[in-house]
């Protein structure tokens, strides 16, 4: 009985964590081939094993570390910890720097290259900051680090996805229905059937039903073809560095977030039992980003949250093993184009506005209660890249062009295209700054205030330019660069004359 328990375990185990893995997959797939009608081949071909590779050594080291530890203590029950593709900085990478890169570009093998660019600048910063993040979790707020992600869980985890509900009413709020049910509201279905498993089968049944019938717009019928897709080494996408630092400012919060969502997850392993060196997680998940960038991924790793979950199903070291196998060796046998093929995005989105849903009140449950209002504040920055979004697919259905627009309404654009460009990072220092002013800490406010005058002089946030670069503010035709750094620098001298009532 213990065995087959435990066999269960492992399974369902396996299972979660396969299918998140698969969501993001597909889901990224989905995004640019859909919204920024990205070729497929290159997705496919490249993007898609490369970024699987990443998946597959990052699964295999953490199984290697739980079997270390389990010789090393002697026991049978040692759970590994659970790695997979970061959500969040997928889906806005794909929304934020690949889709965008192919509008302004019209070239997918540079659009490639800037991808295979950006995750390089994340793995550095993971890798250097796998060193002293403690200390940035311990400088920076937690209204800022999780509200500036809460922001992107909210909006294009949550909003963006639910649009797709609605492309397939029928077939999104039935997934919806199910998944609500089983994940937030803790029901069951007859029989215990798994509530995510079956949305998704129902879900794609429906789907084909109704495609079939004629009375789905955007229908066509799937191409069951598989070919083998090996990543290959290449250092070429280097040569593209320059064209991506524009989006360092997207890579760094990224970066940072999962080495602090690192460290908090390893924690939350060891309080469940399983001690591992917090240092070995963090190099593991910022290596094998990096490796996946050397073989042609745009997305990065991370251990996943969860690991007491895994733990009570029961699971060991072979849900791990068995997910970095069946992703990373099933992506290089093309079985991803059969899937993207097969599961509609209506599907799926209910799960990714769980997973929303579970980043924004992760935020709002860490930090200080009283912090409540910066965590919002932060999210504002994403209501702007979530507008811009939108706007940019219109405007280039329209040939581009807004200089046929009202003054009033090219002025509106010019707003939202300051407040999108750098969002992350506009929101994560605007977060510290209200969370430092609530804690009457007025010089950390000042210097917050300070930092984004400094980073908007150069275009790191608030970049004037549409397509977000960066750029030395002298080089720059418009004095809005300097007007906005000389705001924040008025903003930064209001802090340090205001005093509260508790002294820094």
């Amino acid at each position: 009985m213990r065995n087959r328990n435990q066999f269960w375990g492992e399974t369902t185990a396996f299972l979660a964590l396969f299918l998140d893995n698969l969501g993001v997959l597909v889901f990224l797939s989905s995004i640019l081939i859909f919204t920024f009608n990205f070729p497929a081949e290159i997705i496919f071909r490249h993007m898609i094993p490369g970024t699987a590779l990443g998946v597959l050594c990052g699964d295999l080291v953490y199984t290697w570390m739980a079997l270390r530890l389990r010789k090393a203590t002697g026991r049978t029950d040692v759970t590994a910890m659970p790695l997979g593709l970061d959500t969040p900085s997928t889906i806005g990478l794909a929304y934020a720097v690949l889709g965008p890169a192919y509008l302004a570009t019209h070239d997918a093998q540079l659009t490639w290259q800037i991808g295979m660019a950006t995750l390089f600048m994340i793995g550095m910063v993971k890798l250097i900051t796998s060193f002293f993040g403690s200390w940035v979790q311990r400088v920076i707020p937690t209204a800022g680090l999780l509200g500036s992600i809460a922001g992107v869980g909210l909006l294009l985890l949550g909003f963006l996805p639910l649009v797709e509900t609605f492309n397939e009413s029928i077939v999104g709020l039935v997934a919806l229905g199910l998944i609500f049910s089983v994940l937030l509201g803790r029901m069951e279905l007859p029989w215990r059937l798994p509530g995510v498993l079956m949305a998704v089968l129902i879900g794609t049944a429906l789907h084909f039903v109704l495609g079939f019938a004629g009375l789905l717009p955007e229908f066509h019928k799937p191409s069951l073809h598989l070919s083998l897709c090996i990543p290959v080494f290449s250092i070429d996408f280097l040569t593209s560095l320059p064209r991506s630092f524009q989006y360092l400012p997207i890579a760094i919060p990224f970066g940072l977030m999962t080495i602090i969502g690192g460290i908090n997850n390893t924690e939350s392993a060891r309080l469940a039992g399983d001690d591992y060196k917090t240092r070995d997680i963090l190099l593991t998940e910022a290596f094998t980003s990096l490796i996946a960038a050397f073989f042609g991924g745009v997305a990065q790793t991370t251990p996943y949250i969860g690991h007491p979950a895994y733990k009570k199903m029961g699971a060991t070291y072979w849900y791990t093993l068995m997910t970095g196998l069946l992703v990373g060796l099933g992506c290089m046998a093309g079985l991803m184009t059969v899937v993207v093929e097969i599961i509609p995005r209506a599907v799926l989105a209910p799960i990714f506005i769980f997973i929303g849903f579970e980043i924004v009140s992760q935020a709002y449950r860490e930090s200080p209660a009283r912090h409540s209002p910066a965590v919002s504040f932060s999210f504002l920055p994403v209501v702007a890249n979530l507008i811009m979004i939108f706007l940019g697919q219109f405007i280039t259905a329209m040939s581009g062009s807004s200089g046929t627009l009202p003054v009033r309404l090219q002025t509106l654009l010019q707003s939202l295209t300051l407040l999108s460009n750098g969002f992350i990072v506009t929101a994560l220092l605007w977060g510290s700054m209200l969370a430092f002013l609530i804690d009457q800490k007025s010089r950390h406010a000042a210097l917050s205030a300070l930092i984004c005058g400094i980073f908007s002089l150069f275009g790191i946030i608030h970049s004037v330019l549409p397509s977000g670069e960066v750029y030395l503010p002298w080089k720059i035709p418009s004095h809005l660069p300097s007007t906005i750094a000389l705001a924040y620098l008025a903003m930064s001298g209001i802090f340090l004359v205001v005093k509260g009532r508790a002294s820094d």
